[in-house]
């Protein structure tokens, strides 16, 4: 499970979600409570260098490729200063794509700039000049800063309507034919605040639920051909 930030009752958040939701309410008491223990902080130009490696690939790839480029920097982790001298070939041969190299080449030369602001300036923004500031990089929108911001900052009120295991996992709970649309998740979530987070970690849970299920067996035999099962990706 993701470890989180969110400095808080858990108990109480849980019945005043539990209370306006009984449909969450029922995920809430399968899964119980979610964790409130202090990440290590970092700078968010660290956590934005690793969501740029971990862009489009699988957990595995992502993290060997990580580790190349951490090598790169003197201390095991390149600082921008090194990232913005470093050539394309070396960022290539520690696996990143042309695209991704220009990224992390923009948040480097954005964090020097000052557009990345460190942990202790980026804490007191509002959630809308932290999103305006950090999507200002190249390769940095809305779903990566929501993240930061969820699981780096605790904020408790943060819903990624657009996150596709999110909204699975919200299919799941309510029981519908087919996955929502984000603006009903976002109507929907209304009655979540001023924990929206707190329940979008719970609908990521019921996304694991589903895996976990077994499948039911039939009783009666079938002599049509095997179904192939398909593995949904999952966040």
């Amino acid at each position: 499970m993701t470890k989180t930030n969110f400095q808080m009752d858990a108990q109480q958040v849980m019945r005043e979600l539990s209370r306006t939701d009984r449909q969450l309410a029922r995920i809430i008491r399968k899964v119980g409570s979610f964790p409130t223990k202090r990440p290590k902080p970092q700078h968010p130009y660290e956590v934005l260098l690793k969501a740029i490696v971990y862009q489009q690939l699988n957990g595995k790839a992502a993290g060997t490729i990580f580790g190349r480029v951490k090598a790169l920097g003197a201390n095991g982790f390149p600082t921008p200063e090194e990232i913005v001298q470093l050539d394309e070939t070396q960022l290539r041969g520690a696996g990143l794509s042309r695209q991704k190299i220009a990224a992390v080449k923009d948040l480097a030369a954005k964090t020097l700039d000052g557009t990345v602001p460190s942990l202790k300036e980026i804490r007191p923004m509002s959630e809308e000049e932290i999103l305006e500031r950090l999507t200002r990089v190249r390769g940095i929108g809305e779903w990566s800063v929501q993240m930061f911001l969820m699981f780096q900052l605790g904020r408790p009120d943060v819903l990624p309507i657009h996150d596709y295991g999110l909204r699975r996992g919200f299919q799941h709970i309510y029981g519908l034919d087919d996955v929502p649309k984000p603006q009903a998740v976002l109507e929907h979530g209304e009655r979540w605040r001023p924990y929206r987070s707190i329940a979008s970690w719970y609908l990521w849970r019921a996304l694991e639920q589903i895996g976990k299920a077994k499948p039911a067996v039939s009783a009666v035999k079938k002599k049509s051909r095997p179904t192939v099962q398909r593995k949904e990706a999952s966040k």
